[in-house]
């Protein structure tokens, strides 16, 4: 055990649960996100394997579960190319890029860049009946005293996931533009993510606390797209994932990288109470600027830059941030700490440890 925790006094569940709901837990809830070469690191430093991923999460006090329902149907996009992974589900194609401190897989190939409504429209996607929903209750059940969460920052997303199989450029062009062939393949991904969601609810609906959706509306400095895009093409997308979760009355989360604050209001009205990452070196993203005015209208998730002393600083230097975050964050409950992103790769684990012993030790109410 790396952090001290003899003083908690409710469950997991309860914790994120109180939380959200702008009360005050024992502490602060935890979550954990990371890139695979770093946590294989952190591992080993804490004395783990490197597949002992429950190991870790109990080990750093984390309360959140993320569930999903497994695909059991056939392979349905392939590829012979060594240099390149195709996902077997919806044909976006990555190859690894290393870098100084590890690596990553990123998006390239964009298969369907130029493609017209024709093979858009034959563009497979699964059939949301070939997933294994009665394993998902399964896996629900045993997690049960976590606060477990459908989704994640894909669920719903137009942007970055159109941009896996268009490319950035075009698909910020088809939303401009009113391209119908790239509005069809936004059309098929969210009726697929629909139609697996739904049948998620419907088997652990009453059993999860939270559901986790997701869009990149932000650069750093500016808005990513116009208010007349987001109100045409976007916010009504994410409307039936909140209006869906309302019937179970379940929370939703969405991660909105970059600087997004200027898109909350209209969240807001549409039934969102909660927003993630929240990078605060960008604009109208600090947590000041967030509690100030958004405090007590939604929960937050996130704040911890891993783009600052997380990565850059000293041991002291991630403890100072995390004190300086919890002091503005914590007041009347609403936050659920964790970094803003991945972890990434350039981060020491002595920087991770004591972010989360902080956590921890700060985060008591």
């Amino acid at each position: 055990m790396i952090v001290d925790r003899s003083y908690e006094t409710m469950s997991a569940k309860a914790r994120v649960v109180r939380a959200i709901n702008h009360e005050k837990p024992d502490r602060v809830p935890i979550n954990y996100m990371t890139n695979a070469a770093i946590d294989e690191r952190l591992k080993s430093y804490l004395g783990l394997k490197k597949d002992d991923n429950e190991g870790l999460l109990k080990m750093l006090g984390v309360d959140f579960r993320g569930m999903e329902a497994w695909y059991t149907g056939v392979p349905l996009h392939t590829t012979t190319r060594e240099d390149r992974h195709v996902d077997p589900l919806h044909g976006w194609v990555t190859r690894y890029v290393e870098n100084e401190s590890g690596g990553y897989w990123d998006y390239c190939d964009f298969p369907l860049i130029n493609a017209e409504e024709d093979e858009i429209a034959a563009w497979k996607f699964p059939n949301p009946d070939d997933f294994d929903y009665d394993g998902l209750y399964r896996r629900v059940r045993e997690k049960s005293e976590f606060a477990l969460h459908l989704g994640n920052p894909g669920l719903g997303c137009v942007i970055n996931t159109i941009g896996f199989l268009r490319g950035m450029e075009q698909t910020l062009m088809d939303l401009a533009c009113d391209e119908p062939a790239g509005l069809l393949l936004i059309e098929k991904l969210m009726n697929f993510q629909l139609g697996v969601f739904e049948r998620e609810l419907d088997k652990v609906g009453q059993l999860v606390d939270m559901v986790w959706i997701g869009e990149d509306l932000g650069t750093q400095h500016t808005p990513l797209i116009s208010n007349e895009i987001l109100q045409k093409h976007i916010l009504p997308w994410h409307k039936k994932f909140i209006d869906m979760a309302a019937v179970y009355n379940l929370p939703v989360m969405m991660h909105t990288c970059g600087s997004s604050s200027w898109a909350y209001e209209d969240y807001i009205k549409a039934g969102l109470k909660g927003v993630e990452t929240l990078q605060p070196e960008a604009t109208n993203m600090s947590p000041e600027y967030l509690k100030n005015t958004f405090g007590g209208r939604l929960f937050f998730h996130g704040c911890i830059s891993t783009a600052g002393s997380l990565a850059y600083g000293t041991v002291d230097d991630i403890e100072n941030d995390v004190k300086q975050t919890l002091e503005i964050m914590m007041p009347g409950g609403g936050y659920l700490f964790s970094p803003t992103h991945q972890i990434q790769d350039n981060s020491p684990v002595e920087n991770v440890v004591a972010m989360y012993n902080a956590a921890h030790m700060l985060g008591r109410y």
